[in-house]
Formats: structure tokens, C-alpha cells, sequence
């Protein structure tokens, strides 16, 4: 191999589902415990105001891989979700675009092997990894989440393991072994876990573990759910919003204990062959944590809201970058990215021309990364659905401090400063006009340039 090939970092990119901004130790989590992710933070650079391109998880997916906002791409809900409300719903891909040049699609142009394990959810057949670019795809298929996770799994692109085995151990044993594989040819590894989306399954000496723990700290006979306003999607009629105020499920807290510890294998085993020295390790997560419906199994407090919702609950995420010798040790940054970022970042990083056709949307953060004053612009999002969590239809800016939040439903807006109102409970719109109206025309003029599809009044009378 030629220095010019060798030269090139690996890139390793874990994406956890549904991974809440605070459910790590090193995010301010008191009752989960992540010393892998703590160390892998302080060994590079920890984002506090990191985002997912959408609250739900396809769209961020499809954001990653391709460089542009979900309504740029095309895939503005979970591929597979239908709900209407007061408002109808909007058409949108259910499928990567197949004209899509995906990053591994990019990266492997320029020699990368690219490599493709765990949850992929991004359209059927024909439009599963292998079609978008990866060489090898494991355990990706039109799955949005695991029948189980022990097995057997009946997943079309992996075979059963022995009774029991669990999924994201099974997951890192595939990773490390491609790891081991890819000689001295430069490699991107898209780890996409399972976890820690639903169904809440761990193992039961872990479950063990936190259920003593929520004892000795008195969260135990703590009512952690506390029923809400009713589901505003029509298919969820005579339901109500369960928002989990503690993060004390036993289960959960397992799940994320057992995430942990496959991180550190995977760190551990990139050491032992040699390889972490040029590996970029990306960490970050879909979408928001599961806090007010199907279990509500973690809180997000002191963001508002969770997966499904346009507050930050739902669209902030943790992000850690790991870099040797690259990236300084234990830094934090609160500059805020996105997604869709992520491509011409590590385009960037590889040494790599930029694509700008493709990546309309992404920014690269690269400067960041080595220390240097950034500043992104605004961030904005479209999220034209009902979910199934309780969030409505809408659209929202940040700008540095400020975001304003449209709500299709009645197009009220919501202003916030995140800077001293983390929580999102101080709505600005009437106090601050100029600014509301800044921001409002900044959204406007953004979803007329992607043609986002506005949901329109629902003609049809509520059937129950």
C-alpha cells in the first residue's frame, strides 16, 4: 500500500437509536453508567448542542449519509410511518434515493473498504447498504427495530447465533472481525446499533444491577410517568401522552450499561490491532430520547419533550469525536451542528474534495475539530408528520442561541433561547417580534428553497 492510501484515517461511525442527550454519564446521567463513552469523550471532542436532522430516525439516517436536510432528501418521516391528525399527511420517499451518492459511496471512490453493521431502515431490498455503497452489509435490512434482541434474531442479513446470544454483543463481534480484515486499505465502519430502540431487552443480571440501584437511591417507589394531554395522531385515539419525569427503568438503564461496554470492546480491539492511532471514532445518536410514549423508558430534563418532538428533547443528541492527535483531549464545544454535517466532514478529514452537489446541506465542522473558530450558521428541521410519541407536525430554526418552532396545526410560533432556557418553557414570539420575525422568515424562504411539503386541514370528520 502507498503512504497516500495508509495515510487516510479509518472512519468508525456509531450510531445508537433512539439514545436520549442526557442518557450518558458524561452528559450529566446519574442513574445509567457509561465509563467507555466517558472515556472516549475525554479522549476527543464532547458536543453539548450537537442535532439529528429530524426527531424520528430514518430522516437522520438518510441526513448522514447523503449531506442534505431530510426535506432536501427526500425521507422526512420513519419509512413505513402514516398518521393523520387535524392535519393530513404528506407524501415523502420511502427509500434512500438510489441517485444519492452515499458518503461510503464517496469514500469508497477514494479506496475505502465500507462496511455496513447493524440497523439500517432506509427503504426494501433494493435499497439496503449494498445498494448505496458498502461493500460488506451485516444485520441491515428494512428494519426499524429487532423482533428481539436475543436470539434468534430472524434477520435476513444475519443468521442466528446460539439461544441467548444477545444482539449488540453480536453486532461487535461482527465489527471487530471486518476490522481485523481490512489489512492496510483505509475502512469505513457504520456501526448502527439496534439499541437502545424498543423492545427494552438486556441481560437479566444487568436488569439486576439497576433494580438494586433504583432501590438504594429511592427511585424505586418513585411514580416516574406521569399521564398527559391526549395523542393528537387519529390511530392513537383514547391515549394519552406518558412522560417519564426520572430516569430510573431498570431495563433501559441495562441496555445502555451493555451499549457501553461493546463501545469500549470495539475501542479496545481497534488498539490491539493497531489501528485506533488513524481511526476517527464518531458517536452519536438518531434522534431524541423515548420519553412520553411506548414505555417511556428514559427522561431527557432538562430538555422539553423526547423522540417525536420538534423541542430539543427530540432533535438533540450527544456527539463525540474522537481524533489522535487531531482532536484535542477532554474538549467540550457548544457550537452547534447537524447531521447532514457529517458528510463533508469526513470527506474533509479523509483529505478528500468535497462534493457540494451532493452534500447541498452539510457544513464541514472540520475546522472545529482542530481547534479553530467556527461558526455554522442556522440549523433548521422539517417535520411534516405525527408521530407516534405526541409531537405535531412542524418546523423550527436555530440560530446561534435562538430557535423558533412553527406548529403546522395552528401555525403558532414558539421562540426560545436556548441560552438561558435550556427547557424551553419561556416562549419569547410576543416579547422579542423582531427577532420572531427574523427567524420566521428565515424558515420561510428555507422550506420555499427545499420545497418542503406542507401538511394541509384534514377534510375528514375524527372516526374513533
Amino acid at each position: 500500500m502507498t503512504d497516500l492510501v495508509t495515510s487516510k484515517p479509518n472512519i468508525v461511525v456509531i450510531l445508537v437509536d433512539d439514545l436520549g442527550w442526557r442518557d450518558l454519564s458524561c452528559y450529566g446521567s446519574t442513574f445509567y453508567e457509561t465509563p467507555n463513552l466517558d472515556r472516549l469523550a475525554m479522549s476527543g471532542m464532547r458536543f453539548t448542542d450537537a442535532y439529528a436532522a429530524a426527531p424520528v430516525c430514518s430522516p437522520t439516517r438518510a441526513s448522514i449519509l447523503t449531506g442534505k436536510y431530510p426535506a432536501t432528501v427526500g425521507v422526512t418521516n420513519f419509512i413505513g410511518g402514516h398518521a393523520v391528525g387535524r392535519l393530513c399527511d404528506v407524501p415523502y420517499h420511502h427509500r434512500l434515493p438510489s441517485q444519492e451518492t452515499s458518503l461510503a459511496r464517496a469514500l469508497r471512490d477514494a479506496g475505502y473498504r465500507t462496511f455496513h453493521v447493524g440497523k439500517w431502515h432506509l427503504g426494501p431490498r433494493t435499497a439496503w447498504p449494498d445498494r448505496h455503497g458498502f461493500d460488506v452489509n451485516v444485520a441491515g435490512c428494512d428494519w426499524g427495530r429487532p423482533p428481539s434482541y436475543f436470539s434468534p434474531y430472524g434477520c435476513p442479513t444475519l443468521a442466528d447465533g446460539p439461544d441467548g446470544e444477545y444482539l449488540t454483543d453480536r453486532l461487535t463481534d461482527e465489527a471487530l472481525a471486518l476490522i481485523e480484515s481490512a489489512g492496510d486499505r483505509p475502512f469505513l465502519l457504520n456501526l448502527w446499533h439496534y439499541a437502545v430502540h424498543t423492545p427494552v431487552e438486556a441481560p437479566e443480571h444487568l436488569i439486576r444491577k439497576y433494580r438494586d440501584k433504583a432501590s438504594r437511591l429511592g427511585l424505586a417507589g418513585v411514580d416516574a410517568v406521569v399521564p398527559g394531554e391526549p395523542m393528537p395522531a387519529w390511530h392513537l385515539s383514547g391515549r394519552s401522552v406518558q412522560r417519564r419525569i426520572v430516569q430510573s427503568d431498570p431495563a433501559y438503564a441495562a441496555m445502555i450499561e451493555n451499549l457501553d461496554w461493546n463501545v469500549g470492546r470495539l475501542l479496545d480491539g481497534l488498539e490491539r490491532c493497531g489501528k485506533l492511532p488513524n481511526t476517527i471514532v464518531l458517536f452519536s445518536s438518531d434522534n431524541g430520547g423515548l420519553s412520553t410514549a411506548e414505555g417511556s423508558p428514559t427522561c431527557n430534563t432538562p430538555l422539553a419533550e423526547g423522540k417525536g418532538w420538534m423541542y430539543d428533547g427530540g432533535v438533540r443528541v450527544p456527539l463525540i469525536v474522537s481524533w489522535p492527535r487531531v482532536v484535542k483531549p477532554g474538549t467540550t464545544t457548544a457550537e452547534p451542528t447537524t447531521s447532514p454535517d457529517l458528510y463533508p466532514t469526513l470527506l474533509d478529514a479523509a483529505g478528500l474534495p468535497l462534493r457540494p452537489e451532493q452534500h447541498t446541506d452539510g457544513v464541514s465542522i472540520l475546522p472545529l475539530l482542530r481547534g479553530k473558530a467556527f461558526d455554522r450558521g442556522p440549523i433548521f428541521w422539517h417535520y411534516p408528520h405525527y408521530g407516534n410519541q405526541g409531537g405535531t407536525p412542524a418546523a423550527a430554526v436555530r440560530w446561534d442561541e435562538l430557535k423558533l418552532v412553527r406548529f403546522f396545526e395552528d401555525d403558532r410560533l414558539e421562540l426560545y433561547n436556548l441560552g438561558d432556557d435550556i427547557s424551553e418553557t419561556k416562549n419569547l414570539a410576543t416579547r422579542r417580534p423582531g427577532d420572531a420575525r427574523r427567524l420566521s422568515q428565515a424558515l420561510d424562504t428555507w422550506l420555499v428553497t427545499v420545497q418542503a411539503a406542507i401538511p394541509q386541514p384534514n377534510p375528514n370528520d375524527r372516526r374513533f
